[in-house]
């Protein structure tokens, strides 16, 4: 079968306004992550035996297991923001078609 010159793949997909706000957002939660695994790797650090890392902050063993915990907090914070903000992302870039029409797995 022969396209015809006027066919246009791209317009089957309608393009919509780019969602900036979202990807501020997995940018902003990225860091957050990033910032949790250097608090974890600093606090456990300082647990081990290598305290200067942070200072006085973690020169104890409760300042280092303080350290840790937020460290971890702020990781589950900015993975599941990511998450959210990745999920959101794809959602409007799929193609509406009626659920008979689609595959059927076993």
């Amino acid at each position: 079968m022969k396209i015809s010159d006027g066919f246009d793949a791209r317009r089957l997909r309608p393009k919509g306004p780019r969602n900036w706000r979202m990807r501020f957002g997995a940018a902003f939660a990225a860091l957050l992550a990033t910032s949790g695994v250097l608090l974890v790797m600093a606090g456990i650090a300082s647990l081990i035996g290598h305290p200067p890392a942070l200072g006085e902050l973690n020169a104890s063993a409760g300042g280092a297991s303080l350290v840790v915990a937020i460290g971890l907090f702020l990781l589950y914070v900015g993975v599941s923001i990511w998450r959210r903000c990745r999920r959101r992302l794809r959602r409007p870039s799929e193609l509406n078609m009626a659920p008979h029409l689609m595959k059927k797995h076993d």
